[in-house]
């Protein structure tokens, strides 16, 4: 039996989603923009990275193609290989929202087809009954933020006023979530594990699809720094994902980093935590020396869009892309015949968009392993086509959205 690698790099979108006008996202383009920001100079950041983005493992596997084939252009200042290896495209997402598990979801063969829940952003983002809620059956004296905001700067804002009067930071996004924020000390962890335990209850009657867990540490505002603690209470996706139909056919699924949050810890058999891309990536490569025939390793690289996408770093992004880029050689060395490897995205996060929420963009793939021919894949119509290549790959049962493309 063959083995499967998925590896999602958090918010790589390729741009020219067919829909993202009707996100306010027309004309956004992750890749794109970095690469003309960095084409540009303005990119260049002393002692991280400079220059034009250099990515060429990643170009060998087809990704100036794939850019070309979802927005129309090649990414500017990039060097065009003199040859492409693997199968190479973008997709469609065709689940309504653009936020974490949607992407996954449909990436593991699953669409949402529903509409999530969401807060406003013009009031209060939770009803008064809701927070009334929180604070009796979470036991807490209050809450802060009760809004829209990036996570790093509503904790410099209200961070000392939360370790001075124990009310934790509540606050949402664009996407279906209600982030908590809570010192991992003066507040406590576990109490604030258990606090999100009990606010996912309380959400579940309006559909919102995640509480997060946003532990921090520090003393003053310069000093706050999240930490690794983070954890994601999902709602389970609506129908049995790939994840299930390996699971039921006796793999064993290796969910690292969020992996097995997203999924609700549905069709996961070994979690394996990791905080930063280069840890993951550790991880990874151990899981992958680890996996026996017939397995999958799933992995989500989260910092391209925890640390730079949503923050707005241009220069941070590029040289996360850099880096990741260099270990796929390593990614390499470790496969056996019959492997398959697809690097792919969940959504975008342009960091030089407006605001500081994801982008509604196509996403790319890239797929290779021994034995695997180029080819261009072209557009895919549903992200769940990747899902269905590993279910064919594996042998596993089909699912009843997407087609391989093997």
């Amino acid at each position: 039996m063959a083995r499967a690698f998925l590896f999602v790099l958090d918010s790589f979108g390729v741009g020219g989603a067919r829909d993202a006008d009707a996100y306010d996202d027309l004309g956004s383009n992750t890749l794109g923009h970095i690469a003309e920001f960095c084409a540009a100079g303005i990119a260049d950041r002393a002692g991280l990275r400079e220059g034009p983005l250099k990515l060429p493992n990643m170009s060998s596997l087809g990704l100036l193609e794939i850019a070309r084939l979802a927005s129309g252009d090649y990414p500017a200042g990039m060097h065009r290989p003199d040859r492409i290896f693997g199968l190479h495209g973008a997709a469609n997402e065709v689940s309504r929202g653009k936020d974490t598990p949607s992407g996954h979801w449909e990436i593991a063969g699953t669409p949402v087809m529903f509409d999530w829940g969401y807060f406003p952003d013009k009031t209060d983002a939770f009803p008064p009954e809701l927070v009334e809620a929180i604070c009796s059956e979470g036991d807490v004296p209050g809450i802060l933020g009760n809004c829209h905001a990036s996570g790093t700067d509503i904790i410099a804002q209200l961070g000392e006023e939360h370790i001075r009067t124990g009310r934790p930071i509540c606050y949402t996004s664009s996407d279906s979530v209600l982030q908590i924020a809570a010192h991992e000390v003066h507040f406590g962890l576990e109490r604030l594990l258990d606090l999100c335990r009990t606010v996912r209850r309380l959400v579940d009657p309006l559909n919102i699809g995640r509480v997060i867990a946003r532990p921090f540490t520090g003393e003053t505002a310069a000093l706050f720094e999240r930490t690794g603690n983070r954890r994601d209470f999902s709602i389970p996706p609506p129908e049995p994902t790939l994840l299930n139909r390996a699971v039921d056919a006796g793999r064993t699924v290796h969910a690292i980093g969020k992996i097995g949050d997203i999924f609700a810890h549905q069709g996961v058999s070994r979690v394996v935590k990791a905080n930063g891309n280069a840890a993951l990536m550790a991880a990874t490569l151990e899981a992958m020396d680890l996996a026996a025939d017939g397995d999958l390793v799933f992995t989500n690289f989260v910092d391209f869009d925890q640390l730079y996408g949503h923050r707005r770093d241009v220069p941070g992004y590029a040289a996360a892309l850099e880096a990741f880029d260099l270990m796929l050689p390593e990614i390499h060395r470790r496969l056996r015949p019959g492997d398959l490897v697809i690097l792919t995205a969940d959504h975008g996060c342009d960091p030089t968009w407006r605001g500081t929420d994801h982008t509604r963009e196509r996403v790319p793939i890239m797929a290779f392993g021994p034995g695997i021919r180029s080819r261009d894949i072209g557009l895919r119509p549903t992200f769940a086509d990747i899902g269905e290549t590993i279910a064919a790959h594996l042998t596993l049962p089909a699912g009843s959205h997407g087609w391989s493309f093997l």
